[in-house]
Order: C-alpha cells, then sequence, then structure tokens
C-alpha cells in the first residue's frame, strides 16, 4: 500500500503538472487576443513555478534505485579535535534538521551523544517522506570545516572532520531478519543529562549482532523499551547498508573498480575564513553562500551529484 500510495503521488505531480501548463497556454492565448498586458506578470509567475516544479519531477526521475524512495536514518559522528569537531558535528545535525523542515520532511533525533564541553560526540536522526534516502545518500561521507576558532583564545583558523553516514529505513523482517540468538542485549545507565530517573535506572541499552559485530547504543529516551526500540530500528538499517555495500563490492570486482573504505578523502568542504565557500569536491559545485547551506539550503548539491550520477550506479 505504501508503494502504491507513492505511484499515485507520482502520476498525480505529472497530470497536475501537464493541466497547469494547459491552463497557462490557455491563458496566455487569451490575454494575446484581447490585448490585455495585465495578465503578463501573472503568468510569467505561474510559468516560473512550473520550470521550478518540472526540474523536481525531473530530479525524481533519477531515483531509480532500489531503496531510494525510502525514509532514512541519517548518522553523525564527530572527528578528531575534541571540541571543534564536536560543535561541527551539531553544525551539521542542525544543517540536516533545518533541510528537511524546508522540505517539510518529518524528522526525528534518535539518540545523541553530547559533547564534553560543547556540540556532539553523536547523533542518530531519523528523516521521513518522499525519497528521503534517495537524496540524502549523496551526503555520505566526510565534511570538512575550515573557520576561526571560537574556543581558541587565539582565535586561531582550525579545519575540523565529521563523518555522516546514511542509510535507507528498513522494513522489519522483510529487508533484515536478525535471530535471537544472533542478538546480545545489555543494558546500563544513561551517561549523558536527563534528569535523575535517567541516571539512576538502566534504561540506556546496547545491542550488539554477533555474526557482523555491529554494536548500537541508545540512551536518549527514559524508558529501557522505547531505547531497545530505537536502537533495533538502527541495527536494522546498518544491516541493510552492510547489504548493499557487499552488493557494491561485488559490482566493483565485475568492473574492476576499487571501493574505498573507512573514511577516505571528504566529499565536501566549507570554507568560512578566510573566505567564504561551500565546494563539492565530487561534483565541482561550489556556492559563496555558506550561510544558506548551514541553514538547510542543500538541494542544489543534491541536485548536482545526482545528475552527475545518472547511468554510473546502473
Amino acid at each position: 500500500m505504501r508503494r502504491l500510495a507513492e505511484r499515485k503521488r507520482v502520476v498525480e505531480g505529472w497530470r497536475g503538472l501537464e493541466k497547469r501548463v494547459a491552463d497557462t497556454t490557455e491563458l496566455q492565448s487569451l490575454a494575446a487576443q484581447e490585448e490585455d498586458d495585465r495578465l503578463e506578470a501573472e503568468i510569467q509567475a505561474e510559468i516560473d513555478r512550473i520550470v521550478s516544479d518540472l526540474g523536481e519531477l525531473e530530479l525524481e526521475l533519477t531515483l531509480g534505485g532500489e531503496y531510494d524512495e525510502r525514509d532514512a536514518i541519517l548518522s553523525l559522528h564527530a572527528g578528531a579535535g575534541g571540541t571543534e569537531s564536536q560543535d561541527w558535528a551539531e553544525m551539521l545535525m542542525r544543517m540536516y534538521l533545518r533541510w528537511a523542515e524546508r522540505r517539510n520532511y518529518e524528522a526525528e533525533v534518535l539518540d545523541v551523544s553530547p559533547g564534553e564541553e560543547a556540540g556532539i560526540k553523536s547523533a542518530v536522526i531519523e528523516i521521513s517522506g518522499s525519497y528521503v534516502f534517495g537524496y540524502l545518500k549523496s551526503e555520505h561521507g566526510v565534511h570538512r570545516l575550515v573557520r576561526l576558532s571560537p574556543f581558541d583564545a587565539d582565535h586561531a583558523r582550525h579545519t575540523s572532520f565529521a563523518l555522516v553516514e546514511v542509510m535507507p529505513e528498513a522494513e522489519a523482517d522483510v529487508d533484515v531478519r536478525i535471530a535471537p540468538d544472533d542478538l546480545r542485549v545489555d543494558t546500563f545507565r544513561s551517561s549523558g543529562p536527563g534528569g535523575q530517573h535517567m541516571q539512576k535506572t538502566s534504561s540506556a541499552v546496547r545491542l550488539t549482532h554477533l555474526p557482523s559485530g555491529i554494536v548500537v547504543t541508545c540512551q536518549s529516551e527514559r524508558s529501557q523499551h522505547q531505547n531497545k526500540e530505537i536502537a533495533q530500528k538502527i541495527l536494522q538499517s546498518r544491516l541493510l547498508e552492510l547489504e548493499l555495500e557487499k552488493r557494491a563490492e561485488e559490482r566493483a570486482k565485475l568492473k574492476g573498480k576499487h571501493i574505498a573504505a573507512g573514511w577516505g578523502n571528504q566529499i565536501r568542504s566549507y570554507v568560512l575564513h578566510p573566505y567564504r565557500m561551500v565546494k563539492d569536491h565530487r561534483t565541482g559545485y561550489q556556492t559563496s553562500d555558506s550561510d544558506g547551506v548551514l541553514a538547510g539550503e542543500l538541494d542544489e548539491f543534491i541536485a548536482a551529484y545526482l545528475r552527475s550520477t545518472m547511468g554510473k550506479e546502473a
């Protein structure tokens, strides 16, 4: 039913655009016949909106991957560098939450590990909506920040790194089946803020998937049951991501390409000093509006990436 609803949404989008084009064409002809210049601004504004919506629908055509229309689980990890990188990780979390808000997606912070002085060590966000994973998969990789440090008394220039991981949300018992014997569940007391209840009770949960060695922890909720549910959801997405990586490696072997593992080189640089520039190193797309990007204006970067990969993922 979910897939059927998504197909209907796509069809209705194209049919609606077709009707708007017909209506605007008819209005334009009518205005020309009656030599009415007052409608010109209104007609031009509608044409601009149609062109914008057409670009959005055309971009969706690039999202033909098996899991592109799924919701996404986004994980953020501060790199080496202590407070600097932890603050940068929090800036990225805020950027993605604002991006989701701009696109009317639902976003929920599933788990967050606060930094020692500022920022966050890590965070997990669930973002729900049409083609969320298809769009956000372009964000997977290392993000680099260059700025004058607000934590340095000398205001020296610092470079910080953070890792962004993007996984499609797994459908329980469909994409991934986890045998009870393959799972070890440990509980412990929450170490972060949250009041005496969270710190005095063993509400935090650690799940270890024994065959793969993947470990997931969650301690953001007051209830052990809630933390276990969230940890299970994250684990299922990580296992699905692991399966997708195995498939990609198999395809790469057939094509004779090398798959880089680990952090690797950064995919995007955000420079706030001595000049302002955000540049994607994969596509070459760049903008001087760093404030806008950090406020969630990511669509041009995402579109550039999707267009650059057309035909390469087949």
